[in-house]
């Protein structure tokens, strides 16, 4: 299956709070608030959550193609990205802006506060789908991530224009759309992305009800943290799946992009869909346990044993045509002295 991976790239610069913010907000000051944190750590890393998405899919071989903008100082993450088996092609780099900025605070309850410089990202919306897929291999699948508003508009009109099936992931640009554009992005989605708050929010802002939702959407994928995922669809109960128990966490950054990564390439090797959800869960745990969005590494036998862990022999023998590949390209990467 050939994936294109549409929406941010970004330089996360992520901190840490040695509190609560929760203990910081005085109710009745609510509409007046002003806080400063001290932190303790400043990690700056690379990330946006479709370079996010694309890392773990060539990590898991499946060679996507990533399509967003970026500034004259992509290079070297451009590197790296290729390195890890990203297509780095459809990358359109602004003549003036820099790349996007994304800054974290992160408190002791795994609570994060925000904020996104959009950069070069504001360009993705002059970037034209069917021109930048002219002559490449057309994609099984898009994915339409969250973006400069303009350009997911444009991508989903792209993909229904083209017949190309594709992915709403809205994710944190929920808080930046109306109604209407809620509504275009979810419209014939064969897979629409959530967590719990964003599903709560896309509900809020679509006026539509859960069952109107799936009346639109092939599958509504909504990840529960620490209570793993659900997946909806019209006429059938809805599945869920556990995450892994017990996962170390050090830092929630990225943690949704690798479940999105390992759930699409369980499907792009034609895994069912539970075996999918429960190979986007090991992803995500091992995304957990590392600072940053694509730092975490992929062993096959380490993958396999946290599997087997949560889920049982049986069901992680489902996810070998997955698990499997990881030796093969750790193999190349080995010949060609890549890290």
């Amino acid at each position: 299956m050939r994936i294109a991976v549409t929406g941010s790239i970004a330089t996360d610069h992520l901190m840490v709070f040695p509190g609560r913010f929760a203990d910081q907000l005085i109710p009745d000051q609510l509409a007046h608030v002003s806080l400063s944190f001290l932190v303790d750590a400043l990690e700056v890393r690379r990330g946006g959550v479709a370079a996010n998405v694309a890392f773990g899919l060539g990590r898991l071989g499946l060679d996507p193609l990533l399509v967003g903008a970026v500034g004259a100082d992509f290079a070297e993450y451009e590197v790296w990205l290729k390195e890890h088996g990203v297509d780095t092609g459809a990358v359109h780099v602004s003549a003036g802006r820099g790349t996007a900025r994304f800054m974290c605070i992160t408190d002791e309850d795994a609570n994060q506060i925000a904020s996104f410089y959009a950069g070069a990202m504001q360009e993705a919306r002059d970037i034209d789908l069917g021109r930048v897929l002219d002559g490449r291999h057309r994609p099984d699948l898009v994915l339409v991530g969250p973006n400069d508003p303009e350009a997911m508009l444009r991508h989903t009109r792209e993909c229904r224009a083209l017949g190309l099936p594709f992915a709403a992931d809205p994710s944190q640009q929920l808080a930046r759309l109306d109604g209407p554009q809620v509504r275009e992005l979810v419209d014939g989605a064969r897979w629409l992305f959530t967590n719990e708050y964003e599903a709560a929010l896309l509900l809020e802002r679509s006026g539509w009800n859960r069952d109107d939702v799936l009346a639109r959407a092939g599958a509504w994928v909504t990840t529960l943290g620490e209570a793993g995922v659900r997946i909806d669809r019209a006429g059938h109960d809805p599945l869920t799946v556990p995450a892994v128990p017990d996962a170390p966490i050090t830092d929630p950054t990225g943690v949704g992009d690798a479940f999105r990564a390992g759930f699409l390439a369980a499907l792009g090797r034609d895994l069912s869909l539970p075996a999918a959800a429960r190979l986007g869960c090991v992803v995500a745990s091992a995304a957990l346990s590392t600072v940053g969005s694509q730092t975490y590494r992929l062993d096959r036998h380490r993958l396999t044993a946290t599997a087997e862990r949560a889920y049982g022999a049986t069901a992680t023998a489902e996810l070998a045509p997955v698990l499997g590949a990881l030796d093969s390209l750790d193999d190349r990467k080995a010949l060609d002295g890549t890290p």
